[in-house]
């Protein structure tokens, strides 16, 4: 996938990361949004039957946009690990946040409440997937 050029204009480093790298910890705290710019990485959620893979990610992907949509820093709600080598680039935080503060608070309202709704349905999931097995 092709990265939009606006997007790669918000990025303010790069790193890479070999195969089967934690890049982002679970419960660690983070005000940092992510792109992928090259590779994949894989989305993996504790359980108490262990980890269970989510879904994967790929070039043009974001991690880390809780932060910013809750407005500070966020417990990330999972791990996020590469898949292969994978370059990643971090995203100008506070040019994002001031761009966000003007967008309508309906809009805003909006996508936070989908992103809830996210975090919802991942709840669920590791739920069932710990009764089930």
């Amino acid at each position: 996938m092709k990265i939009d050029s606006e997007i790669l204009c918000y990025v303010l480093n790069e790193e890479t990361y070999p195969d089967k790298t934690l890049i982002i910890k679970e419960g660690s705290i983070t005000s940092w949004v992510y792109v992928i710019l090259e590779g994949k990485a894989k989305i993996i959620k504790k359980t108490r039957k262990g980890n269970i893979a989510l879904n994967s990610l790929a070039a043009g992907d974001f991690m880390g946009e809780m932060g910013l949509l809750k407005k500070g820093q966020h417990a990330q709600i999972f791990s996020i690990i590469a898949d292969g080598e994978v370059t990643v680039g971090t995203l100008d935080i506070t040019r994002l946040t001031k761009e966000w503060n003007v967008q309508p608070e309906k809009l805003q309202e909006l996508i936070s409440n989908l992103m809830q709704k996210m975090d919802n349905m991942i709840s669920k999931v590791v739920t069932q997937v710990e009764v089930s097995k």
